[in-house]
């Protein structure tokens, strides 16, 4: 199928892309570099080591130093432990199977720890990834085929546009109190949908909660088994935390990102440890243990006996693990079969555990920002699908600007609402933003549909104060400079802390307290010009009192959350007008909804009106007479 090959050649465009930029951070690094760029743990210490499936051995490990270091090592990812001795030698590949904290655990694709691991100087090393890209490949040539058969492909035929997707309007539909219309419009459409239902969730309208009540609906409707994903391991935690406290019995697949009681509760590690049989599985380890021990006693130079005996015990070990590995298929199997919801990443769907199950629906939470080759892999696994997400917020992380021009950038949440407007519902209420700081992000992207909830129509910090306010530096001489690859504005970062510290004189007369000061945010689409924000507040006396009330960070590290205040240092000013990626406005729309009571753009209009976006937003602020030069507050 035409549809699929021309995935396939994308995802290749982008694996290509993924592994060179990979091999270039790795092949030539510096441990230390590696360590810096969140691929590696070094120095780490072993601190135990047991039997598991196969006759491979997982090792317990804790990295010892530099513990604040941020890292991308996740359960499932691919690793390997090395000897920084001699790193090109004495290393052996696995995978992580638990990572929290400061600890993870690696199955290594060995029956023994090596020689070299007693001697020091131990690191683990991320491994690029291509079992994710293999299992991404082998699902899309799957799908092609499914899609020839008529009954079996119907959900994929409806997805590519081959089909149009039905729904039973006979079917019962609870009335949910605690929700608002456009809410149970949504629920009604995910419990008569027989292929396909989309919920189009815009910022702050309750999309999470939506989603929640129509899975519990679904499962009262007499659905056997529902799978949930997320394409962040965040939103994986957040949905499997809600459901479970909805009373439904959850089983969360890989380790969650927070590290919370509940949630661990959830996870397969746990349900097995208190599963009846789980003694004696234990039991059977520890005896296979003891025979490998015993084997290892036996010194280098032996003759036949002993090398007889060893073999002996290692075979009895052997056994005894298979035995413990057909223990272990039981207790998974039994907990997968007591379980309504499981819920996990798109890759970890395919996890050995719970590879091989069949759901009726598949919801697949946060689409806008999953990738389309990985939501195929839960995709085949259901007969329904539910998508939920905003793709007019941020689309997913792509390496290869060529791949992503051709096509992968346009997710498949975009393409099945443009495809089938009849499965979509719009969540109309909002319950986040003062209408001033909605209006905008409504009339642009969401056709003007867009209500705030009376709860927050008309807040404001304080009476007087103005929901919206751009600050216009057009003119001021704040011009950018590029470091690296990333713009900075320091005029521009000098002049936003003079404004909040104004801000805060103000809030500090209308009564508030450090304790009682508002959250805030400051953001920015560019890194260098972060980095300079924060430096500057570590200078900013006034505000240090806030403690962490003002933080500063990207946009898109601010997706999903909210602020009272929040501060967009748009950093581009020059006379070309060239705005680069500004021009991206689903991450300006982003940028522009996490305020709850009031929002405060920094830019150089005459830079940014080359762009209709901007130069209407002006007209937005000046309508709501938001609009300010920065002259006004450079003369006060």
């Amino acid at each position: 199928m035409d549809y699929f090959k021309n995935l396939l050649s994308l995802l290749k465009i982008e694996r290509e892309e993924d592994k060179q930029s990979y091999l270039k951070l790795t092949e030539t690094t510096s441990v230390s570099d590696r360590r810096a760029a969140g691929l590696s743990w070094y120095p780490i210490a072993i601190r135990g080591s047991e039997m598991s499936r196969g006759d491979y051995l997982t090792v317990e490990i804790e990295r010892t130093t530099h513990l604040d270091v941020s890292h991308q090592l996740r359960f499932g990812s691919p690793a390997v432990l090395f000897s920084n001795h001699d790193a090109k030698k004495d290393r052996v590949e696995g995978t992580i199977t638990h990572q929290s904290g400061n600890r993870l655990k690696i199955t290594l694709k060995t029956e023994e720890l090596p020689d070299w691991s007693r001697d020091g100087k131990l690191g683990i090393d991320l491994l690029f990834d291509d079992n994710s890209y293999d299992e991404m490949q082998s699902t899309l040539k799957s799908a092609s085929q499914i899609a020839e058969h008529e009954e079996q492909g119907r959900l994929v035929r409806v997805l590519t546009g081959a089909k149009s997707p039905t729904f039973n309007e006979d079917i019962f539909v609870p009335v949910l109190s605690s929700l608002n219309e456009s809410q149970q419009a949504a629920v009604r459409k995910i419990l008569s949908a027989n292929e396909l239902a989309i919920v189009h969730g815009p910022p702050g309208t309750g999309k999470t909660t939506t989603l929640v009540q129509a899975i519990k609906a679904l499962v009262k409707q007499g659905n056997k088994k529902i799978l949930v994903v997320a394409p962040s391991n965040t939103a994986v935690d957040l949905l499997s935390e809600k459901l479970s406290e909805e009373g439904l019995s959850v089983l969360r697949v890989g380790n969650p990102a927070r590290v919370s009681e509940r949630l661990m509760s959830l996870t397969l590690d746990s349900k097995m440890a208190e599963h009846s049989r789980m003694k004696e599985m234990k039991n059977l380890r520890k005896q296979a243990n003891e025979y490998k021990n015993m084997a290892h006693k036996y010194k280098r130079q032996f003759g036949k006996s002993e090398r007889d005996q060893r073999k002996a015990l290692f075979d009895e070990a052997h056994r005894i693990m298979k035995e413990v590995g057909n223990s272990e298929q039981y207790i998974i199997d039994d907990i997968i079969s007591k379980t309504q919801i499981i819920t996990a990443t798109p890759v970890g769907a395919n996890h050995y555990t719970v590879r091989n199950v069949k759901y009726h629906t598949v919801v697949i939470d946060e689409a806008g920002q999953a990738l389309e080759p990985a939501c195929w892999i839960p995709i085949l696994k259901g007969e329904k699908l539910v998508l939920a997400g905003d793709h007019f917020q941020l689309s997913p992380t792509i390496k290869s600007a060529e791949a992503a021009r051709n096509g992968l950038a346009n997710t498949l949440l975009e393409k099945s609402a443009a495809l089938h407007p009849e499965a979509v519902v719009l969540l109309e209420e909002q319950y986040r933003m003062n209408t001033a700081i909605m209006g905008y992000s409504s009339k642009v992207f969401y056709n003007n549909r867009l209500r705030a909830h009376v709860s927050v129509a008309d807040r404001i910090l304080f009476p007087g104060d103005m929901p919206v306010t751009f600050i216009d530096t057009a003119g001021c001489g704040f011009d950018e400079r590029l470091e690296g690859t990333s713009s900075t504005n320091p005029e521009e970062a000098v002049f936003l802390f003079k404004h909040l510290t104004q801000l805060a004189a103000e809030l500090k007369i209308a009564g508030f307290s450090a304790e009682s000061f508002p959250s805030v945010a400051i953001i920015s689409p560019y890194k260098q010009q972060i980095t300079l924000l924060k430096e500057q507040l570590q200078h900013a006396p006034d505000l240090q009192i806030y403690g962490d009330k003002i933080s500063v960070n990207t946009i898109d590290s601010f997706q999903g959350q909210e602020r009272d205040i929040v501060y967009i240092s748009m950093t581009r000013s020059n006379a070309d007008g060239e705005i680069g990626f500004l021009s991206d406005i689903r991450r300006m729309n982003v940028a522009m909804t996490r305020a709850k009571k009031k929002l405060v753009i920094v830019g150089d209009s005459a830079t940014l009106s080359g762009l209709p976006f901007y130069a209407d937003f002006v007209t937005y602020a000046e309508g709501l007479d938001a609009y300010k030069s920065a002259w006004e507050f450079v003369e006060g």
